[in-house]
């Protein structure tokens, strides 16, 4: 499966922004799609995953609570909802998907699983 992500963009701290992953095909049950991203100088950090089973999620400690990640079976998109962003939101933030054998296989943070990469969006949050 082939993963767009779009939505990005520069915005003032405190906004909120909202990215999309597009699928290039209908996704199946059994994928887990994840939003990372990447600042200038940093390594590549979780931020949130979906399975697109069930609607579960997981998300990183450094955007729960501000961030929701959601998935849309009609459009066969995932969307990361960002709330009071910071400046250090800033980024180039990627989805990602990964396939797995097993309806409810847990949720994971390691970037290692995640098979299928996107383009990344980039996102600038001026203080």
């Amino acid at each position: 499966v082939q993963l767009q992500a779009s939505g990005g963009g520069l915005v003032r701290t405190g906004d909120s922004l909202t990215l999309s992953c597009a699928a290039s095909r209908r996704t199946s049950s059994k994928l887990h799609v994840g939003w990372f991203r990447q600042a200038p100088g940093k390594e590549r950090e979780f931020v949130a995953a979906v399975r697109w089973y069930d609607g579960g999620t997981l998300y990183g400690s450094s955007v729960e609570g501000r961030f929701t990640i959601s998935r849309d079976n009609a459009e066969n998109t995932v969307y990361l909802q960002m709330g009071s962003l910071k400046p250090e939101d800033t980024a180039l933030y990627y989805c990602a998907g990964r396939s797995t054998l097993s309806l409810r296989l847990t949720l994971e943070k390691d970037i290692n699983v995640y098979r299928y990469w996107g383009q990344g969006t980039l996102v600038t949050v001026s203080s």
